[in-house]
């Protein structure tokens, strides 16, 4: 196992704490061989293995557990059985009615050190909020930075990064595309049957959707718009355009869905001048690169907002808080905040001639603050600053530390 250093590091200082560890993201990011990871770090500081309880609602060796009851009266048998501190692994944990019932009593009798996995942001809004508010920390995971995409590669030469980048540009970071054989029709294939599960297990079942064609329709048109401005009147007008019905409350509908699955991310705009957020006319990014190239297919003109996508999801694996940026009538693509630190980034491909030069770094210039701003491209040699704006190659960007 290539190991996950910097979801690691998050979680480490809450082990044996009082507290609920709860690992989100989109199925398929590595959250099931990060509790397994966590699982042999206990047992390298002297854990016994008979002492850890990992139930994994993938397997059908626990689907007899389907409600709160079934878990309560497993884990309690279980507990009878093992002498000294307990620590209990529940992964997919929404698989199980109820399951926020008897994590809430595990957790009030001190029963185990509780650490669960979800793959829908919903059991964060509701059923935890409700039931053990306070006593949880959420650890977001995602699918893997380029840094990770290249230790799962093997990279270490930074000669080899470009080229690697198109791979990964192409094909994103979800874990299980390191498993298979690297021929574009078997990945293809791969990300295309995890995405379809994803829709119709996590969007589809979970709501009871009936009108599946429009769900993929929508999706279809975020993934095609990914780093451009979306509303949900905007989707039901395009639809219309392609004689398609769907009214703006159900498309709204179906956003929420689909980002409270991760299959895509929502960034707010803010106001910077008026320092407020903007209730209309977000952004959303694919929860995975890989799921673009699946959903629209590669077309050279879609490359800044693919670069855009992977900055996105790389500020938010580093604990960034996102918001895109409106001053007047300017856009700033990102504002990145994260404890007191905030930082304003624009996204380009290549800084090519000085109009594109004007207007990315333009913009930041007129921020009336002295947060760092930086400007990220593919250039290879270009002028590391103007007028204190930072510029860096992306690639370098993306593959150094936090």
């Amino acid at each position: 196992m290539i190991l996950r250093e910097r979801y690691i590091k998050k979680l480490e200082p809450f082990i044996g704490k009082p507290v609920i560890k709860v690992i989100t993201g989109i199925r398929r990011c590595g959250k099931s061989t990060f509790l397994k990871m966590i699982c042999h770090s206990l047992t390298e500081i002297g854990v016994n293995p008979v002492n850890i309880i990992l139930i994994n609602k993938d397997s059908l060796e626990f689907d007899f557990i389907q409600d709160y009851n079934d878990l309560n009266k497993y884990v309690k048998n279980q507990c009878k059985k093992i002498s000294g501190k307990i620590f209990l692994f529940i992964d997919e944990v929404q698989e199980i009615n109820g399951w926020e019932k008897a994590v809430s009593g595990f957790l009030a009798d001190q029963t185990a050190d509780l650490f669960i996995t979800g793959s829908n942001s919903k059991m964060l809004s509701s059923e935890l909020a409700t039931y053990i508010s306070g006593r949880y920390v959420e650890f977001p995971m995602f699918t893997l930075t380029f840094s990770e995409f290249l230790k799962f590669r093997q990279v270490r030469d930074p000669a080899q990064w470009e080229s690697e980048f198109g791979v990964f540009m192409k094909w994103g970071g979800f874990p299980g595309i390191h498993k298979m054989e690297y021929d574009d029709e078997v990945i293809a294939q791969y990300i295309g049957s995890l995405y379809n599960t994803i829709l119709l297990k996590d969007v589809v079942a979970r709501n009871g959707l009936r009108d599946v064609a429009l769900l993929e329709k929508v999706a279809r048109f975020m993934a095609d718009n990914c780093g451009n401005i979306t509303s949900s009147k905007k989707i039901a007008d395009f639809l219309k355009s392609q004689k398609i019905k769907g009214s703006v409350d159900t498309i709204h509908n179906y956003l929420n869905m689909l980002t409270s699955a991760y299959l895509f991310h929502q960034a707010s705009r803010f106001d910077i001048k008026g320092k407020r957020l903007l209730e209309i006319h977000e952004k959303y990014y694919a929860g995975d690169i890989g799921l673009n190239h699946i959903l629209t297919g590669y077309k050279l003109q879609d490359i800044s907002g693919r670069l855009e996508n992977i900055v996105f999801l790389e500020l938010l694996s580093r604990g960034y808080t996102i918001h895109v940026g409106k001053l007047k009538e300017l856009e700033i693509d990102f504002i990145a905040s994260r404890n007191d630190e905030r930082i304003y980034i624009q996204v380009a491909y290549l800084l090519h001639d000085q109009s594109t030069i004007d207007r990315e770094f333009g913009a930041l210039e007129k921020i009336p603050d002295n947060y760092p701003k930086m400007v990220l491209s593919m250039d290879k040699h270009f002028s590391s600053n103007r007028k204190g704006i930072q510029w860096f190659n992306l690639l370098m960007f993306l593959t150094q530390q936090d």
